[in-house]
């Protein structure tokens, strides 16, 4: 016999699992009560926006006026931008940056964007955090001296990465006919470009006797040093390459590694008929022992497939296209947001992701990893070298449906 509060109970609980299975079957893909999304706003001024508002900047993230219904809970904010970052404007160059103080979710890289003119010099300098870069306009002519002594010198162009470790001193000057213009990352989210050890301050804050001593000169070769530091100047373009090399290595080893490496023109790793990525680490760019890189083309209607990465968080850089990336971590929580040239995204190590390509250009960015190996999961290939009985009793999908799915992890869909 079931008493009065029994069938009360019995009942109630019915009608919240009948409603919650009217919902799932109403919004497919939004299980989450109550219901989110444009899909379940019924009303007549649901989506109205009586402001005040900016509409331009509105009209660059339509993800977050309109989010997928499937978003829920809330992220810190994973997207930030070089376009209105402060510029630092000298003769011969500028800089701007986002670092963690602007971004707060990237603890692990910090990011500048610099312009050299031709024969803009950034001054020789050295910094307490590992430096990469990838060149997206122009020439550059970099020098660097490692921790034995050995020397090296090259020249870069648009698709060329650098890498100088912790405390390796180095300079980059534009080259000809229109300087150069580049994305750095330093494997700390609170580096700063505008704090760096610089070869002017030094030698301005030491007294004149010691750096005669030191040099082995008299003191009066030191009366016309520059008194406050260069950071970026105009210089002059400097003569061939090889000049540089033969004076640079003169008496001395070369570098073990190259500092360089050529990524826009590498083999791709994975390649579909909507993209190719390829990866730059410690296995084919020995110098970078602290960053690795993946270079990602998502042709239109393509799609970065759904993946996340083990060993370290992902700062992305956005050079061409427009995408959008939703991201999901525990909770639940899932959030989209937009992303457009000159963007920076961040994705949290382990944090489920996708991007997908929403222009009608060919997509192109950046993964950054605080780390020497790259490495990725890919959810396809997790599910493909799964018992398929399995997974079809975790997501009630029929095992012949799961055998198309890809396998390999494609890294971009569709393949």
């Amino acid at each position: 016999m079931f008493s009065r509060r029994d069938l009360m109970a019995a009942t109630a609980s019915g009608i919240v699992m009948t409603a919650a299975a009217s919902a799932q079957a109403a919004t497919f893909g939004n299980p989450d009560l109550p219901p989110q999304g444009a899909v379940n706003a019924k009303g007549p001024n649901n989506l109205s926006d009586p402001g005040p508002q900016n509409p331009v900047i509105a009209g660059q993230f339509p993800s977050s006026q309109l989010p997928p219904a499937t978003d829920i809970g809330g992220m810190a904010l994973p997207w930030a931008t070089f376009n209105n970052a402060p510029r630092r404007i000298q003769n011969g160059g500028w800089a701007r940056q986002v670092t963690q103080a602007d971004f707060a979710i990237s603890t692990t890289i910090s990011g500048v964007n610099m312009r050299l003119t031709a024969g803009g010099i950034r001054e020789m300098h050295w910094h307490q955090a590992g430096e990469w870069a990838i060149m997206t306009y122009g020439t550059c002519r970099v020098t660097v001296l490692d921790n034995q002594g050995r020397p090296y010198v090259a020249d870069v162009s648009a698709g060329d990465l650098w890498y100088f470790p912790s405390g390796a001193p180095h300079s980059l000057q534009g080259l000809g006919p229109d300087g150069c213009e580049f994305v750095i990352c330093f494997d700390d989210g609170q580096a700063n470009e505008f704090n760096t050890l610089l070869l002017s301050d030094w030698i301005a804050h030491t007294p004149p006797e010691i750096l005669a001593k030191n040099f082995g000169v008299p003191v009066e070769s030191f009366t016309k040093i520059p008194l406050q530091n260069l950071w970026i100047f105009q210089g002059t373009v400097p003569g061939s390459l090889a000049a540089d090399q033969a004076s640079s290595y003169r008496d001395a080893d070369v570098a073990l590694y190259p500092f360089t490496y050529a990524l826009g023109s590498s083999k791709p790793v994975k390649s579909t008929r909507n993209g190719e990525i390829r990866i730059a680490d410690t296995s084919n760019f020995t110098a970078s022992a602290t960053i690795a890189v993946a270079l990602v083309t998502v042709k239109p209607g393509g799609m970065r497939e759904m993946h996340w990465h083990p060993n370290a968080d992902e700062w992305q850089y956005y050079l061409a296209g427009r995408a959008r990336m939703t991201l999901f971590n525990s909770g639940p929580n899932a959030t989209t947001i937009d992303f457009t040239p000159g963007d920076v995204g961040y994705v949290k190590r382990n944090f489920g992701h996708y991007i997908e390509n929403t222009g009608d250009t060919d997509l192109q960015f950046i993964e950054v990893f605080r780390a020497a190996h790259y490495e990725e999961v890919s959810l396809s290939d997790w599910l493909t070298h799964t018992p398929p009985a399995l997974v079809a009793q975790h997501l009630n999908v029929a095992p012949e449906v799961i055998a198309k799915w890809p396998r390999r992890a494609p890294g971009i869909m569709p393949v």
